[in-house]
């Protein structure tokens, strides 16, 4: 069984610059959405969602808190709220108070 697929979920050694970036993506999103949502453009909503979540899981890896914030964004009215930049802090908070975990071999 060829596990490489799975380093793309696993945690990622959090930098400054790490963090800042995913910082700064979520900003992106949640003011997107901000902006876009009383247009009606749903498409473009959802697709922000998921580029959001992509990004945050490659500069983040994966954390069990992106779940619930990717499908409160599909919520209507919720998803105008910073839910992605609150993801990215908590996710923050928590990985730093965590040890990393081995890499999968």
């Amino acid at each position: 069984m060829n596990l490489r697929g799975l380093k793309f979920f696993q945690a990622r050694r959090l930098t400054p610059w790490r963090i800042g970036l995913a910082f700064a993506v979520a900003i992106v999103a949640d003011a997107l959405q901000l902006l876009l949502g009383p247009l009606g453009w749903t498409f473009f909503d959802e697709l922000i969602d998921v580029i959001a979540m992509l990004f945050e899981v490659a500069l983040l890896g994966f954390h069990w808190l992106l779940l619930p914030t990717f499908a409160v964004e599909f919520i209507p009215v919720a998803d105008l709220l910073p839910t992605w930049t609150g993801c990215v802090a908590l996710v923050v908070s928590a990985r730093k108070k965590t040890p990393p975990s081995p890499p999968v071999s």
